[in-house]
């Protein structure tokens, strides 16, 4: 069994969050992501700030200038998952980064730092499936979960990509970049029944999802809710009451409230 699988919280629907390390501050990152885990998350993804993102939306964007001003950089934001371990971090740690970063560090040394830092899977959104097998190799060798993601096409590419994928698999919900959406594509359900069809492993989506009428809809056709943009625009509103010690717990209890009216129709019981 590799850490994915042992860190994982046994929940009835899974909570996955994404933050961008950095954002607005190092030791505000840390601390947001002990917030998320009080608040139930199942797993987080931790997104490594990039000048020139392509799956990203604007409020992503913005969060990976305030965190590149400060400073991150990919070995830094992988570091940081062991400073959230040693503060009370349980849950799996999904790093998000794109290709570029990964291939500067060098893929052995991006791998051994991963290891040394406990972090437990990857997702490169900008690495297509049919050139991932070296990196696949990598993660399975070092007992990283590799996620993978798919998008709304033909079954036979779902059913190829899922019988390749660990951890769990990441669904978009929409084509283009993220950010949030007020509606839900009108075949979302039919998509996502489609690649739990052919998945053994379990099925998330994300790419808009803001509201708790919108995780009422997707829970029932997945078996996990990625929020992102709702969440980083939450940061980006509250950033100088998080840069500020004094003030960073109300902002803290802030994300909290927000997060928990979000995410309030899953059921986060332990089995």
């Amino acid at each position: 069994m590799n850490t994915f699988e042992a860190r994982l919280p046994k929940h009835e629907t899974l909570f996955i969050p994404f933050i961008t390390a950095g954002d607005p501050h190092e030791d505000a990152t840390v601390d947001i992501a002990l917030s998320l885990q009080k608040q139930g998350a199942s797993i987080l993804e931790l997104g490594v700030p990039y000048s020139d993102p392509l799956a990203d939306g604007p409020i992503i964007q913005e969060a990976s200038k305030r965190a590149l001003s400060g400073g991150m950089s990919i070995s830094k934001a992988i570091k940081l998952v062991s400073v959230m371990r040693k503060k009370g971090v349980k849950i799996p740690v999904i790093l998000f980064t794109y290709f570029n970063p990964v291939l500067q560090l060098g893929l052995e040394s991006f791998f051994a730092l991963m290891r040394e830092n406990e972090i437990d899977g990857v997702l490169i959104p900008d690495l297509p499936y049919e050139e991932s097998g070296r990196i696949r190799e990598l993660a399975a060798e070092n007992e990283v979960a590799y996620i993978s993601m798919v998008a709304p096409t033909s079954k036979e590419r779902i059913q190829k990509i899922a019988a390749d994928a660990t951890g769990f698999l990441y669904c978009v919900s929409s084509l283009g970049v993220t950010g949030v959406r007020s509606t839900l594509p009108a075949d979302i359900g039919t998509f996502l029944e489609d690649v739990k069809a052919a998945a053994s492993i379990p099925v998330a989506v994300g790419f808009g999802i803001s509201t708790s009428e919108q995780v009422e809809v997707l829970k029932e056709h997945s078996d996990g809710i990625v929020i992102g943009s709702a969440i980083v625009n939450k940061i980006g509103q509250l950033e100088q009451v998080l840069l500020n010690k004094d003030t960073r717990r109300d902002g803290l209890n802030q994300i909290e409230e927000y997060v928990a009216s979000i995410v309030s129709p899953i059921q986060k019981c332990e089995v």
